[in-house]
């Protein structure tokens, strides 16, 4: 992708221009970023997935007693007649990560990979019949909202009051105070900063909208995925030397935790992170692993001058030293190192493209193929 190339996407701007003047900073209203765009999944087609176990769906529902609201969230999986009907106003349905099971979705999201594979997340579709939505809120992570069906208006601002209504199944502004309003149709796109105020209601009928997300992950959790991968790896780089005090002199305090100890014990953790990659290896696993809910499908081994292409589930990702792939880390140097970094970056490798790689890449490719990680082309 040439990041200085102006994309209707964006309005005009680059990738660059993009994230320098507007990531993590203000909002972007963009009418007509794909124009003509039409939904790539029909409403039953959105249904049948939310039925399937593999699929992340939750129901958002508003039932209004005077001025009193009612909100009621459900997870799927949903079975269709489980749906309220699709004449009952004010009722929405989520659908998570759908760029994992179309290709098409898929495509689309990766139209956004102007920002790094390890920060984009996935791609929900909205679907709400008449005045639904999920009430005023905000997310911790960028977002972009491209219409696909319908009319949606959305009110947004910024708010520095995050406080929430108590009580609620789903995270809604106590005080919301928009400042901008937007009807948005097919085609158009919002994007949105973390922590930007947001309000999106269906409008004039049924609508979708597809929200591609980003991951934004915490520092303690991320801390605590990273320290368990390395206590993986902690018998061999710490050592298996006993602890000994053969200078121990006896002690009338017999509860208190002895210094030495400490001391050997803060150089068998430090001994694990002796090796400069061992925390980046840890961290490119992690962010290479797929989601609990992911699984792939067996298939054949690549065969020879066949190229070969990721499967939309697969989550691959490289550094200075490593390959990454769906969870796990491979050293790489040299020309297969190129190689492989380019099936990163390209998502798929030509026959042309395989003709260099060694054997031992090209037996790699083909366990790949074996696991439904990559296909043939």
């Amino acid at each position: 992708m040439d990041i200085n190339q102006a994309l209707p996407l964006l309005g005009g701007l680059s990738p660059e221009t993009f994230m320098r003047r507007y990531w993590h900073k203000k909002p972007l209203l963009v009418r007509q970023a794909i124009p003509g765009f039409q939904a790539l999944l029909s409403r039953i087609e959105l249904v049948n997935l939310a039925a399937r176990e593999d699929v992340e769906s939750r129901l958002v529902t508003l039932q209004r007693q005077g001025r009193r609201e009612h909100w009621r969230l459900q997870s799927g999986p949903f079975a269709r007649r489980s749906l309220p009907s699709f004449k009952t106003p004010e009722w929405t349905l989520l659908v998570q990560g759908v760029d994992l099971h179309d290709n098409a979705v898929h495509e689309l999201m990766n139209r956004f990979r102007f920002i790094p594979d390890a920060r984009l997340d996935d791609l929900m579709i909205s679907y709400a019949t008449e005045g639904g939505g999920v009430g005023p809120h905000y997310d911790d992570y960028d977002v972009f909202l491209l219409q696909a069906d319908g009319r949606r208006r959305w009110r947004i601002g910024r708010q520095d009051d995050l406080s929430l209504k108590p009580g609620l199944p789903v995270k809604i502004l106590a005080n919301f105070q928009p400042e901008q309003e937007f009807v948005l149709e097919p085609g158009d796109m919002l994007y949105l900063p973390p922590h930007y105020a947001h309000d999106g209601v269906a409008q004039g009928g049924e609508c979708m909208t597809y929200s591609i997300g980003f991951r934004s992950p915490k520092a303690g959790e991320l801390a605590q995925d990273l320290l368990q991968r390395l206590a993986e790896d902690a018998v061999d780089a710490a050592g298996e030397d006993f602890y000994r005090d053969p200078r121990r002199a006896a002690v009338a305090g017999p509860a208190a935790l002895p210094a030495e100890l400490q001391r050997f014990a803060r150089r068998a953790v430090q001994q694990v992170l002796r090796d400069p990659l061992a925390l980046t290896r840890a961290l490119g696993e992690a962010l290479s692993e797929p989601k609990p809910q992911v699984w792939f499908e067996l298939g054949r081994r690549l065969r020879p001058r066949h190229g070969v292409i990721l499967d939309r589930r697969t989550r691959m990702l490289y550094d200075a030293e490593h390959i990454y792939i769906n969870g796990e880390s491979y050293r790489a140097a040299g020309r297969d190192a190129v190689l492989m970094r380019r099936l990163a970056d390209a998502r798929s490798l030509s026959d042309a493209d395989l003709a260099a790689a060694s054997a031992e890449a090209r037996a790699l490719l083909g366990d790949w193929c074996e696991d439904g990680w990559a296909h043939e082309q």
